[in-house]
């Protein structure tokens, strides 16, 4: 096997969490040595070499939630263009989600999935099924054979499943198999129709809100449903401070729960919806300012686990609209990595602990050995330069939608390059 030897960089070893200079060197499609800087050591005599420039290496983001609209949706994005996002931001390996236009809830749809992304992605690309069949919330789908055609988790996405009777049944069907149920954590009479998070900025605008509440009545159900099932959860967006104290008792009284948040939700606050800018709608909508940073230290203390984009691709005619009329969503699949560096150079988050929650934390709950540092991982890596500023166009991301929220804005810190098993899948012109 090719031998290949990235030197000269800033490794960031979330599993250590530590930040040191040192190199890397690849063996095929797996990590075979970390060599601290100052080793002494001289470089493997057929190893390519690749000056690092002094920039940052860091494990490849695994990122869950990502919707690619095959089948149904290819207009608005495909594999190919999905993958050639996520390799340009530093994503490593996609967990997508089955909200499509027919849902993935049958091994039948699940395999097309997989042969299409196998054919058409240059990164890693793991699927998850609908846990009921069309997401309707009324019958559970065949959990077992599509675990065995490949699903790595299950999920109606934001299509709470209403019946509680239904929902228990799926989670104790899923506890006998060691499935992973991701649940969105609303209380949905409360959320339905909601565009905006309730407080002054809703009613000024006239916009239809939401409480926080919503959010954290959805979580207490469902861990209810933990306590009498015990099933493994994830749920997919923790956004309001109200959730965090149901998610802090859940852990301590040792339910197998795991939560993350997303980079909107990080970044972004209910503010930004002036103008009426639909961009920026999101669901659950963008929360108050003080929401951002209840999570943003939920999150440095390890109470919320991982960063997801939550990917979602909506093309013009669908965020064109009146604001309570347009769709809900942003592509964020290149934007993901800049827009969490927003945390480091604010001094919120230390680069470790990003990497812990982009990278780590996600790997270990689908069981994946990814998003390490260390001997025998996945050559699965993102070279980075934290520190590089630019103003981002939509026009130029690799997405078919083009929906973010910062298209104009400044940002700070680019990809230079990204590794999917020891291969180059992209390399900054």
């Amino acid at each position: 096997m090719t031998q290949t030897l990235i030197t000269n960089a800033i490794l960031i070893d979330p599993e250590a969490g530590t930040e040191a200079r040192g190199s890397v060197l690849l063996d095929g499609a797996s990590i075979a040595a970390i060599l601290p800087d100052g080793n002494g050591g001289p470089a493997p005599k057929a190893a390519r070499v690749i000056d690092g420039g002094g920039k940052h290496l860091a494990p490849g983001i695994v990122d869950i939630g990502v919707k690619v609209c095959e089948p149904g949706e290819r207009h608005k994005e495909s594999y190919r263009s999905a993958g050639l996002a996520a390799a340009a931001g530093g994503v490593t390996t996609i967990v997508t989600r089955p909200d499509t236009l027919p849902a993935i809830d049958s091994p039948e749809v699940l395999e097309f999935a997989r042969r299409r992304a196998n054919e058409a992605a240059p990164v890693n690309v793991l699927p998850m099924a609908a846990l009921t069949k069309g997401r309707l919330g009324r019958e559970m789908t065949e959990i077992g054979f599509l675990m065995d055609a490949g699903a790595v988790a299950f999920t109606d996405c934001d299509h709470v499943v209403q019946d509680t009777k239904v929902f228990a049944r799926a989670l104790t069907y899923a506890r006998a198999l060691g499935a992973l149920v991701i649940a969105h954590p609303q209380e949905p009479g409360l959320s339905a129709g909601a565009a905006a998070t309730s407080g002054k900025f809703a009613s000024l605008y006239g916009l239809p809100a939401v409480s926080p509440m919503a959010e954290r009545m959805g979580l207490d159900r469902d861990i209810a449903l933990l306590e009498m099932t015990g099933a493994r959860y994830h749920a997919d967006q923790i956004t309001t401070a109200r959730a965090l104290p149901a998610l802090e008792r859940a852990k301590r009284n040792g339910l197998d729960i795991t939560a993350g948040t997303s980079i909107h939700h990080l970044t972004l606050n209910e503010l930004d919806v002036s103008g009426y800018r639909t961009f920026f709608k999101v669901k659950p909508p963008l929360r108050s300012e003080e929401d951002r940073h209840a999570v943003i230290a939920a999150l440095r203390d390890g109470l919320i686990d991982t960063i997801s984009s939550m990917h979602t691709p909506q093309d013009e005619e669908s965020k064109r609209l009146p604001f309570e009329e347009a769709a809900s969503g942003a592509v964020a699949l290149e934007t993901l990595l800049p827009a969490a560096l927003r945390l480091y150079h604010s001094g919120d988050l230390d680069l470790p602990t990003l990497f812990r929650a982009l990278s780590l934390n996600p790997a270990r709950r689908l069981g994946l050995p990814s998003g390490r540092l260390a001997a025998g991982a996945p050559a699965d890596l993102v070279l980075f330069d934290a520190n590089k500023p630019f103003v981002l166009d939509r026009a130029t991301l690799r997405s078919k939608s083009k929906n973010t929220p910062f298209d104009g804005a400044r940002m700070q810190g680019r990809v230079l390059a990204t590794w999917v098993a020891g291969a180059n899948v992209y390399e900054a012109e």
